[in-house]
């Protein structure tokens, strides 16, 4: 399941909030598997007892088993998309604090000599 970015305060706590929120769309994702196995098997109204139940048990199994599949493939391309972001975040910092300090040399190249000149020729 996919978890919210961390915040401040107690990483325990935030933790254990994480896995309850887990634990509950999980089982709200299974519900809704019964559900839909339900509807699907209504469809096929001569199926008998023993044979709806491995129907409901299938589908329940299979979409729960899909929603597996999709849920870690959403995590890994989080984790790849966090970590795209991450290091263009770091070249962009890395490119502003070049040019904060290029600027500031700049300025002190042009900004020192002045009053320099001013006190040598006595002006």
């Amino acid at each position: 399941m996919m978890r919210p970015a961390k915040k401040a305060g107690d990483p325990a706590a935030a933790d254990g909030i994480a896995r309850c929120e887990d634990f509950l769309s999980w089982h709200a994702e299974a519900g809704d598997a019964r559900i839909a196995a339900g509807a699907f098997a209504d469809r096929m109204p001569w199926l008998t007892t023993g044979q709806r139940e491995e129907v409901l048990r299938l589908y329940v199994a299979d979409r729960l088993d899909l929603t597996g599949v999709i849920l870690r493939r959403l995590s890994r391309r989080e984790g790849a998309l966090r970590d795209a972001y991450e290091e263009r975040y770091r070249s962009l910092r890395q490119r502003l604090l070049c040019t904060v300090v290029t600027v500031a040399l700049l300025a002190a190249a042009v900004c020192v000599p002045v009053p320099l000149l001013v006190l040598l020729t006595g002006d």
